[in-house]
């Protein structure tokens, strides 16, 4: 049906100043009195409100109550017209009442928490909070196809479905067609009997496979879904979520460092410039100061660190962490977040971790004990990006996936790509629900998702 959104009259106001337009939308809120009655409707593409302003002497009482109705969704035809109060208004010639909604509608109120919204996932976007957390995901989405684009990667599609776990950690989702109850009689022949003949999961990373691309387009990235069926009931976890993962070809650590600060500082920027309205709703309700904290990212360089370095100075902090700090421990996010926000004040990239305690894919440095491995902490969420230059050599492949116990027949064609013209390259996996909490502020990663799917959650 043909009708003009919201955001277009707000944004193009002058065009539609004293016009008859034909909005749609739900109505958020209603008030009532003798002569006038306002409706506060809202269709999805703006923050703000349109104000309807109906003079009941001009219009018919039959239309006019069946639409004073949290919930319910209206076409209006009205002419638009500007408010002293609130910038513009529409004045109401008709109204058609295109979806009624009862009085059970959860969303009668104007403020409920965030606790109680995340039981009715089906029905938050209809509220102002998590309507500008979808309009900055959908910005933050496009910013880093734009940034990737304009560098001159291509976009692969890796698979979701895959037999190979390249974290290594056993968290992989099975995959099958087979019934709970089965005749068989082992593993190997209940597997034999399934659809891919073949044990099968839902991707944990596309890192593998995009390091398999990137063997022969150079630089590419991924940015899809992928899956851990890991038991954390943190507000940093779920269990589906999404992640950008590029893989450069020709480019030690510190050549992908320097990708990394500055792909995190131009999405960063693209947001702060297409999400003013959202942006300015966050640093109001959520995060006071959230819009300079993002631009001191964006103008500042960001802090460099070796993992060696920053054990001691977590140990001379003289801070009482829940988890002491000892070399070879994997750093929790008390020590990522004092890092940043007591230390440095600003994002840092923290290097050369154990190699015990990073996955079998990074390279080994000279000293036998550490990789070329970089984690990009940030304040408020702590690790953000993992990143590393991969093994180039197949035998010191080889050999730390046998001290981990991997069967190298499940991953030769990856091992190919080593024995096959193997070059040095990098590259670093981003959460995309975490970049977006540090953009927003928003607190709980279920609130970055339309369907968090958690433990025990789906």
């Amino acid at each position: 049906m043909k009708h003009t959104d919201i955001k277009v009259l707000f944004e193009d106001s002058a065009k539609f100043l004293n016009a008859s337009v034909t909005v749609c939308g739900w109505v958020r809120t209603w008030r009532d009195s003798k002569s006038i009655a306002f409706i506060e409707l809202n269709d999805g593409t703006s923050l703000k409100n349109l104000q309807l302003v109906i003079e009941k002497d001009k219009t018919e009482e039959s239309m006019v109550k069946p639409a004073l109705v949290v919930g319910c969704a209206l076409q209006v035809v009205g002419t638009f017209i500007p408010s002293e109060r609130n910038g513009f208004e529409l004045s109401v010639q008709t109204i058609t009442v295109l979806g009624g909604c009862p009085q059970d509608y959860p969303l009668q109120k104007k403020h409920h928490t965030l606790e109680f919204l995340r039981t009715i996932p089906h029905l938050r976007p209809r509220t102002k909070y998590f309507e500008a957390v979808f309009a900055v995901r959908n910005a933050l989405s496009f910013a880093i196809h734009k940034y990737f684009n304009a560098h001159g990667y291509k976009y692969v599609h890796t698979p979701i479905i895959t037999g190979s776990d390249c974290e290594g950690a056993g968290e992989m989702f099975r995959v099958t067609t087979q019934p709970w109850k089965t005749d068989c009689k082992n593993e190997q022949e209940y597997y034999a009997a399934d659809f891919f003949g073949a044990k099968a999961g839902l991707t944990v990373s596309g890192q593998l496979e995009g390091e398999v691309a990137a063997m022969g387009l150079g630089k590419i990235y991924t940015f899809g879904p992928t899956f851990r069926a890991e038991h954390s009931n943190t507000t940093r976890h779920a269990a589906e979520f999404w992640q950008i993962e590029p893989e450069v070809c020709f480019c030690d650590l510190h050549d992908i460092i320097e990708i990394g600060e500055d792909f995190i500082k131009s999405i960063i920027k693209d947001v702060l410039s297409s999400c003013p309205e959202e942006l300015a709703y966050f640093n109001e309700r959520i995060e006071k100061g959230l819009i300079e904290k993002l631009n001191h990212v964006t103008e500042s360089d960001f802090g460099k660190i070796t993992y060696t370095e920053a054990v001691e100075v977590l140990k001379k902090s003289g801070k009482e962490f829940k988890y002491p700090v000892e070399w070879g421990c994997d750093l929790q996010t008390e020590h990522e977040r004092y890092l940043t926000e007591e230390y440095f004040k600003k994002p840092v990239f923290v290097t050369d971790y154990p190699a015990d305690i990073k996955a079998f894919y990074m390279k080994l440095n000279a000293d036998g004990k550490t990789v070329a491995a970089t984690d990009l902490l940030v304040p408020g969420i702590g690790e953000i990006i993992g990143c590393s230059e991969r093994e180039a050599d197949l035998e010191k492949l080889k050999a730390a996936m046998l001290k981990r116990g991997m069967p190298l027949e499940s991953y030769s064609e990856y091992l190919d790509t080593r024995k096959y013209g193997s070059v040095p390259h990098s590259g670093f996996g981003l959460g995309f629900e975490r970049m977006l909490m540090y953009i927003t502020g928003v607190q709980n990663i279920r609130d970055t998702l339309l369907y968090p799917r958690t433990v025990g959650s789906l």
